[in-house]
């Protein structure tokens, strides 16, 4: 059984604006997925309507299921989810501005319910983050872009997570960063054992850290396989990596209106 299985899920915004149709991904325990696709693909809204953000924005599942551990979750309460052990880190870095570091990471535990476990947490994220550490006391709002991300994610490790949703945690941070960033997801993984679905358009970092891929197009997933063919398929490469058959690196601006092929779509 897997750990979370979306089954042919639908959802629309106030009950008539249709953003996806007929959605199925699964995610096995311990494993690291991805989700890809273009912005507007609906890959977000997916997040949403796993964590139970999509009632929020006037959003809903309006046919198929969405189970977690064997346990239909679509539509719940956003809270009671984060408690089974679902944690979302929203696109943007959503720090909470006037707190500090410390304040910042004990919200993550006491919101999902996580308090009894608050000093083994913290030492954990201090070890994968030990520039928060020397941060502490530090008001979040003044941190760096690199820093921020490291504190979205510190605090959902204090909630004891056993599946995070990253939505572009590479987002307007330096290459460098963002090696750090995936460094330390696939340690958390590989330590912690949670099981990580990420949404992201920095399709390379995504492929390498993950195991398996879903593509996303229109409210659709319009192809899935492990992602080391995925690297290799040439859509793939072309349209999210960049790169022609030849491995060359092509601009962005002349494959805009890039056609992908029918096969995908049969």
């Amino acid at each position: 059984m897997p750990l979370l299985l979306l089954n042919n899920i639908e959802v629309k915004y106030m009950g008539v604006i249709l953003v996806l149709r007929g959605v199925t991904l699964e995610i096995e325990k311990g494993s690291v997925v991805a989700l890809l696709g273009s912005n507007g693909a609906g890959k977000s809204t997916t997040l949403k309507a796993i964590s139970g953000l999509l009632r929020t924005e006037e959003g809903r599942v309006t046919d198929g299921s969405i189970e977690f551990e064997g346990k239909r979750i679509e539509n719940g309460d956003p809270q009671k989810i984060a408690r089974t052990g679902i944690i979302q880190i929203m696109e943007g870095r959503l720090v909470l501005e006037h707190l500090t570091v410390d304040e910042n990471l004990r919200a993550g535990a006491y919101i999902s319910g996580s308090g009894g476990r608050l000093g083994r947490n913290l030492g954990m994220v201090y070890e994968y983050f030990p520039v928060l550490k020397n941060l502490q006391r530090q008001t979040a709002g003044y941190l760096s872009g690199g820093e921020q991300q490291m504190l979205v994610v510190g605090r959902a490790l204090m909630a004891s997570p056993k599946l995070m949703l990253v939505d572009e945690a590479s987002l307007w941070l330096a290459p460098l960063l963002v090696d750090e960033i995936f460094r330390i997801l696939k340690r958390i993984n590989e330590e912690e054992r949670v099981s990580i679905l990420l949404v992201e358009q920095n399709a390379r970092a995504a492929l390498t850290l993950a195991q398996h891929g879903y593509v996303m197009e229109n409210g659709r997933i319009v192809l899935d396989d492990t992602c080391e063919k995925l690297r290799q398929n040439a859509d793939v490469r072309e349209f999210y990596m960049g790169l022609s058959a030849r491995g060359d690196a092509k601009s962005y601006r002349n494959i805009k209106h890039y056609k992908r092929r029918k096969r995908w779509l049969s």
